[in-house]
C-alpha cells in the first residue's frame, strides 16, 4: 500500500512506502511517459528517512562555552499546513549527511531500467516554505542527480527541490538533454510566471545549464554554476582522455580510484560531519575513521560510470562546452559561479573570471581549498552562499525584508568558530541593558522582547561591535537583529566581494527609508546608525565622539509604528585597535589618495553636502595595527516607547527633542561604560584567559558591577 504526494505541475510524484523499508520515487521521464519506479534502500527505512533518524539523534546542546540550544519546535509559523517562515538557528541538517550517504543513494539508482532521463524530488527535502522558487539540479559526469545530497534538507526549506536523473545507459545527445530541461522550465514559467526557476549546474550540469539560459532569455532564471565544465577544452586531463580511450576493460576498475582523487579532495568529503569544536586528536581520529569507511565507496565509481558510459560522457561534454560557449552572448540570466582552487579537472578559477567578462549579471565565489566535487565537500553550505550573495528572492525583484531567511543553528557555529571566533576570544564582550525602572542588569532582559524596536547606537571602527551584539541576541533571546547597512555593499563595488557576505547573512539590509518602513510595519528589530561610514571610518583623536545627522532621521517613522527606541553604546575599539593612518594621513600619500578618489567615484551616496558632519564620507580601509585585546563593553539603555506618540512627535520641534535626548542617552552610555571598565578585574584577555581555562566557559567570566 502506498500513498501518493502531487507536486504543482504534470512532471512530479513522490511515493512514500509506509510497509516496505525503501524510498521510492515515481517520475515524468524524457519520452513523456512514468517511468519504472526508482527505490533506494538507503534513503528510507519503514517510511522513514535514515538521514531524518540521524538527525533526531543528534544532539546541538551545548551548555558549555556557547550556550547553543537545540530548537526543537524552531518551525512554529505554520499557516493552513504551510509553513509561513523559519525561527531563527532552524535546523538545516548540516553535517547529518556525508558522501557515504552519496554513495548508498546511488546503489539502486544506477541499476539499468532502459528508462530515458528524469525528474525526482528527494524525500529529504521535505516541504518548502509559502511561495518558494523551484530548483532544478542538473548533475555533473555522474548523471544520479544525488550530488545536492549534502545540502537537501537546507534547500529543501527555501525550494521546490528537483534533481535530473540520466541513467548509466542512456545516449541522449545533448541537445535532447537541453530540450528535456527547456520544456520543463518553460512549463514551470507557464505555471508561476513571476517567480524565478533556478538551475543549479554541477560541472556537466553547467553547461547544460547555460545551454538552457541561452535558448529562453525571455524566462526569470538564476544559474549556479557549480565548476562549469564548459572549459574542458582547457582541462589538465586532457592528454589522458586518448589513454583512457584505449584502456581496456579488465583495468578500469583502477580508473574510478584515479578519478576520485583527480575530482575531488577525500580529505574534505570525509571531514563534512567533524565539529569544528573538538579537539584536533578527536578531529584526526574521526577523519581516519570517516577516510577508511569511506575507501570502500570508491569502488562503486567503476558502477556509477562504468567504460563505456565514461567515453560517452565525455565526449558529451566536448559538444556541451562547445554548444554553450557558442551561445554565452544570448544569456540573459542572473549568474553565480562557484569555482575551486584546487580542481583538478578543470580550470574552474580561470573560469569563472571568463564567465564574469562574458555575462552580463555575473557574480563569482571562490573556494581556495576544494576540489572539482565541490558540493560534496567540507567548507560549503550552498544555501548560505546563495543567501550570502542575496541571489534568493521569490519574485522578479529581490525584497530584502520578505525574502530574508534567518540563519540557521549551522550557519550561527561556523561563523562564530571559523570566521570571528579569533575576534569573539579576543573581545570577550559583556553586555548591559536597562531595565524600566532604570536599573542596570547584565543581560539583555532590559530590551523588549516583542516588536518593533529601533537600537540606535555609536558605531565603533570597522563595526568591530556588531558580530557580538548580532549573535547576543539571537544566543539571548532567539531575537534577529536586522542591520541597516550601507548600499554600496550591496549595489557597488563591494557587493562582489565575499568579504560581507556573512553581513547579508545575518540579517543586514540597504539603509532606505522603503527597508526600515517594511522592517518596522513587519514588527523586526532593528538596527541602526545614525552616525554611519563617519562614525565607522572616523579619525584619530575621535574615538566615541556622535556625528549624525541635523535632522531626526528616524524619531518619526518609529512614532508612525509605534516602535519602541533602544539608545545603546558599545566601547572597546580602543582597546583592540591602535588607528595609524585614518583619512587625512592617507589623503597625503598621492598613490592612496588617488585610489580613494577612483574608488570612491561611482560610489553610492546617501546624504547630500546639507547633512553637517556626516555628509557623504567617501568609503576607504584605515591603516590600523592590533593591540593585546582588552574587552567590550555594550550598555542598551532605558527603551523609550513611541506608541500613541504618533501626533505629538509630528511635529518638528518635538521630535527633534526626542532625536537630541536619544543623542545625549547614547553619550552617556559611552561615558558611563568607559569609567566603569577601569573597574574590571578582567579586562584583559589574559586574566580572562585565565580564568576561563580554571573557572567558567567565555560568557561566564565576571566583569564589574553595574
Amino acid at each position: 500500500m502506498t500513498s501518493i504526494t502531487g507536486f504543482s505541475g504534470p512532471h512530479f510524484c513522490v511515493l512514500n512506502s509506509e510497509n516496505k523499508p525503501r524510498f521510492q520515487v515515481q517520475v515524468r521521464s524524457l519520452g513523456s511517459k512514468d517511468s519504472p519506479v526508482l527505490s533506494s534502500d538507503s534513503v528510507a527505512v519503514n517510511g522513514a528517512s535514515v538521514i531524518k533518524e540521524r538527525e533526531e539523534r543528534r544532539s546541538l546542546i551545548d551548555e558549555g562555552n556557547e550556550r547553543l540550544r537545540h530548537k526543537v519546535n524552531e518551525e512554529k509559523r505554520v499557516k493552513d499546513g504551510v509553513l509561513e517562515s523559519l525561527e531563527p538557528l532552524w535546523d538545516d541538517g548540516y553535517g547529518t549527511v556525508t558522501v557515504k550517504d552519496y554513495f548508498d543513494a546511488t546503489k539502486e539508482m544506477i541499476k539499468p531500467d532502459g528508462g530515458p532521463p528524469r525528474w525526482f524530488c528527494p524525500v529529504a527535502c521535505g516541504a518548502p516554505l509559502k511561495d518558494s522558487p523551484i530548483l532544478f539540479f542538473l548533475p555533473g559526469l555522474d548523471g544520479t542527480g544525488w550530488g545536492l545530497i549534502l545540502h537537501h534538507k537546507a534547500l529543501g526549506k527555501a525550494f521546490e527541490v528537483r534533481c535530473l536523473h540520466i541513467p548509466i545507459n542512456d545516449r541522449t545527445p545533448f541537445e535532447g538533454l537541453v530540450k528535456f530541461v527547456e520544456e520543463t522550465i518553460r512549463l514551470e514559467h507557464a505555471s508561476s510566471p513571476n517567480k524565478p526557476i533556478y538551475l543549479v549546474g554541477d560541472s556537466f550540469g553547467g553547461c547544460l545549464s547555460l545551454a538552457v539560459a541561452a535558448r529562453n532569455p525571455t524566462i526569470d532564471l538564476v544559474l549556479i554554476l557549480v565548476n562549469s565544465a564548459s572549459s574542458i577544452e582547457r582541462s589538465q586531463l586532457q592528454p589522458l582522455i586518448p589513454i583512457l580511450e584505449a584502456i581496456p576493460d579488465e583495468l578500469h576498475t583502477a580508473i574510478p580510484y584515479l578519478l576520485s582523487f583527480v575530482m575531488g579532495d577525500p580529505t574534505k568529503m570525509a571531514m563534512v560531519n567533524i565539529e569544528s569544536r573538538l579537539p584536533p586528536s578527536l578531529k584526526l581520529t574521526q577523519l581516519s575513521r570517516n577516510l577508511v569507511a569511506l575507501l570502500p565507496c570508491l569502488s562503486s565509481l567503476a558502477d556509477i560510470i562504468p567504460r563505456a558510459t565514461l567515453l560517452w560522457k565525455l565526449k558529451l561534454l566536448k559538444s556541451a562546452a562547445a554548444y554553450a560557449n557558442s551561445r554565452l552572448h544570448a544569456v540573459k540570466a542572473e549568474v553565480l559561479v562557484l569555482a575551486s582552487g584546487k580542481d583538478n579537472m578543470v580550470p574552474s578559477r580561470d573560469e569563472a573570471q571568463r564567465l564574469m567578462s562574458s555575462l552580463q549579471n555575473c557574480t563569482v565565489r571562490h573556494f581556495n581549498d576544494n576540489g572539482h566535487t565541490l558540493l560534496l565537500e567540507d567548507g560549503i553550505n550552498l544555501l548560505t552562499v546563495i543567501k550570502g550573495t542575496c541571489k534568493y528572492r521569490r519574485s522578479r525583484k529581490r525584497d530584502y525584508v520578505s525574502d530574508f531567511l534567518p540563519p540557521s543553528m549551522s550557519e550561527l557555529k561556523y561563523t562564530s568558530d571559523e570566521v570571528f571566533g579569533v575576534l569573539r576570544l579576543a573581545t570577550g564582550s559583556v553586555m548591559f541593558s536597562t531595565l524600566e525602572d532604570g536599573k542596570i542588569v547584565r543581560g539583555l532582559a532590559g530590551v523588549p522582547h516583542e516588536g518593533p524596536v529601533l537600537i540606535v547606537g555609536y558605531h565603533n571602527l570597522m563595526g568591530l561591535e556588531l558580530n557580538s551584539l548580532v549573535e547576543e541576541f539571537l544566543r539571548e533571546k532567539n531575537i534577529m537583529v536586522r542591520g541597516a547597512a550601507h548600499p554600496e555593499l550591496f549595489w557597488g563595488k563591494s557587493a562582489s566581494s565575499a568579504s560581507f557576505d556573512c553581513l547579508k547573512v545575518f540579517g543586514a539590509v540597504p539603509v532606505t527609508a522603503k527597508n526600515l518602513f517594511k522592517l518596522l510595519s513587519s514588527k523586526s528589530h532593528v538596527l541602526l546608525y545614525p552616525g554611519g561610514a563617519r562614525e565607522a571610518l572616523h579619525n584619530k583623536g575621535e574615538e566615541y565622539k556622535l556625528f549624525w545627522p541635523n535632522q531626526p532621521e528616524f524619531v518619526r517613522m518609529a512614532a508612525q509604528f509605534g516602535a519602541t527606541i533602544v539608545p545603546f553604546a558599545a566601547v572597546g575599539e580602543d582597546d583592540l585597535l591602535e588607528l595609524v593612518f585614518d583619512y587625512n594621513d592617507l589623503k597625503k600619500i598621492p598613490m592612496i589618495s588617488d585610489y580613494i578618489k577612483e574608488s570612491n567615484r561611482d560610489a553610492i551616496r546617501l546624504r547630500d553636502e546639507t547633512s553637517g558632519e556626516v555628509a557623504n564620507t567617501d568609503l576607504f580601509f584605515p591603516g590600523i595595527l592590533p593591540k593585546l585585546p582588552g574587552r567590550y563593553y555594550y550598555l542598551f539603555g532605558k527603551p523609550i516607547v513611541t506608541k500613541g506618540k504618533k501626533e505629538i512627535l509630528k511635529d518638528k520641534e518635538n521630535a527633534n527633542k526626542l532625536y537630541l535626548e536619544i543623542q545625549s542617552d547614547i553619550e552617556n552610555s559611552l561615558a558611563y561604560l568607559l569609567k566603569k571598565r577601569e573597574e574590571d578585574p578582567y579586562r584583559s584577555v589574559t586574566d580572562r584567559t585565565a580564568y576561563r581555562a580554571i573557572y567558567s566557559p567565555l560568557h561566564e567570566v565576571p566583569t564589574f558591577e553595574p
